[in-house]
């Protein structure tokens, strides 16, 4: 049974394991091999730290959905970032910032209740429309995004991923999705 709970500083690794599995996975194909090769747990559970996701007063919040004790998903949600700066921030809207799903999940509605989790989130801080990035490529994030009534609103980004040794960075394209809370 799945519950969902708010990320504590304890859980940088696992949520780190998640996300790590979750771009693995779900970016193979139009990533870049080299890339999602190099991704490091550890490193990316000390980026939690460093950010201090799990912090009351950040202004995002994280939840993990848990299955037998386990971290098997997490989202993140708070202000849109302007131009996806996390210090630009504005107040009128939310975004839904990260949601992944450790793979063997997927498809058994661990998403699509953190995703329902964070929008009451959102809801509670009185916000109406909410806003998320998607790579253009991931189609299987845009069918799920389509199916909880998100749509693109037209606006398009280039996310930069840097390659190893200093060669130009590849850009993905995203685009950017957007829905009611007040539904």
């Amino acid at each position: 049974m799945l519950t969902i709970r708010r990320e504590e500083p304890d859980d940088a690794e696992a949520v780190a394991r998640v996300h790590v599995h979750g771009w693995q996975a779900g970016y193979a194909g139009f990533m870049p091999d080299e890339v999602l090769g190099r991704l490091n747990v550890v490193a990316w559970a000390q980026r939690r730290r460093d950010v201090g996701t799990a912090d009351p007063e950040h202004p995002f919040t994280t939840l993990l959905g848990e299955v037998d004790g386990s971290v098997v998903g997490f989202t993140t949600f708070g202000p849109y970032r302007r131009n996806q700066d996390r210090d630009d921030l504005d107040p009128t809207v939310g975004e839904v910032v990260a949601l992944y799903v450790e793979p063997a999940h997927w498809g058994d509605g661990t998403a699509a209740a953190l995703l329902d989790a964070a929008r009451g989130g959102l809801t509670e801080r009185g916000w109406a429309g909410y806003r998320a990035w998607v790579l253009a490529d991931n189609r299987r994030a845009r069918r799920f995004c389509e199916r909880v009534g998100l749509s693109p609103d037209g606006e398009r980004s280039t996310y930069q991923v840097p390659l190893a040794g200093g060669g130009p960075p590849v850009g993905l394209v995203e685009l950017r999705y957007a829905g009611r809370l007040d539904r």
